[in-house]
């Protein structure tokens, strides 16, 4: 029975890091430009969309290359988020070795 304690202690352990790694992300900004800096947008490193910016003269562009760029700089801002958090996460949860799970 030890060992169980040892894992108890291992988990809660983890639960603080993971919940302090949370609060963490959640506060780191991360900014992706698209089109050379017509479309900005700023991401939190827990995914939450923190702010758009359009520069004005891109708005003159046609309504498609408007929106088809809008809608990439979105999804490689959500990409740059998850692939941030998910290896900030590893980091946290790596060590943390269960027996028979991993």
């Amino acid at each position: 029975m030890a060992g169980l304690g040892k894992l108890v202690k291992q988990a809660e352990k983890m639960k603080r890091g993971i919940e302090a790694l949370q609060a963490q992300l959640e506060a780191k900004e991360i900014a992706v430009s698209a089109a050379g800096g017509a479309v900005t947008i700023k991401i939190s490193g827990g995914g939450k969309f923190l702010a758009l910016v359009l520069d004005p003269e891109f708005l003159k562009e046609d309504a498609k290359i408007v929106a088809d760029t809008v809608l990439a700089a979105v999804q490689m801002a959500a990409k740059q988020s998850k692939d941030f958090n998910e290896a900030e996460m590893q980091k946290v949860t790596g060590a943390f070795q269960m027996p028979g799970l991993f």
